[in-house]
């Protein structure tokens, strides 16, 4: 199966109040541990959907990182730039560039649950979360979203979309202000991959 990921990095960081992909986090920039986690998932390329200017840095190695420059902070264009950038894959793990602290594992979990399903979640405590692994039967139904929608609705609708119940909350913790940074700087992580 050839399966993408794609690091949705286009927005503007309201609540933030300045660069939050580009802020520090372990002596990186943010949107670094999003595609970090993206190219440890069981995917073929890394398609990053990146605002103008914004610093994606260089990743040697596969799988390789591709980025797409998109003007609109909307989810909804970012998240159908990368379904088109995906054209062709079985499926595609839709990543957030500020959520730093995926766990690695969790994308291989999806894929070898997905089998014929329309999609496949991370669950915790009842909730979904990320990274959401799309099957290429949902790329079409991308085309419907406006604003700033996620495919949250869609995959809301299905009876067709499998979940892992993880047991990390991480799969729901993104950044909306620095203090968030803060907060993941005092505590003791595992190390990324």
């Amino acid at each position: 199966m050839n399966l993408v990921a794609v690091v949705l990095a286009a927005g503007h960081a309201t609540r933030f109040g300045s660069d939050k992909l580009s802020a520090l986090l372990d002596g990186e920039p943010l949107l670094f541990h999003a595609i970090r986690a993206a190219r440890a998932a069981p995917v073929s390329r890394v398609i990053v959907v990146a605002r103008p200017g914004l610093e994606t840095g260089t990743w040697p190695d596969a799988p390789p990182v591709e980025v797409v420059r998109l003007d609109s902070p909307a989810l909804s264009e970012s998240l159908k730039t990368g379904i088109a950038a995906a054209a062709g894959a079985n499926g595609a793990f839709i990543f957030l560039g500020d959520m730093p602290v995926v766990p690695h594992g969790e994308a291989a979990r999806l894929a070898e649950l997905m089998g014929s399903a329309y999609a496949a979640l991370p669950r915790h405590d009842g909730r979904p979360g990320h990274p959401a692994l799309l099957s290429a039967r949902a790329f079409p139904d991308i085309v419907s979203l406006t604003g700033d929608e996620g495919a949250g609705r869609l995959l809301r609708t299905r009876s067709d979309v499998v979940f892992d119940d993880c047991p990390d909350p991480a799969i729901h913790f993104d950044v909306d202000r620095p203090e968030d940074l803060g907060w993941l700087a005092s505590k003791d992580r595992a190390p990324e991959n």
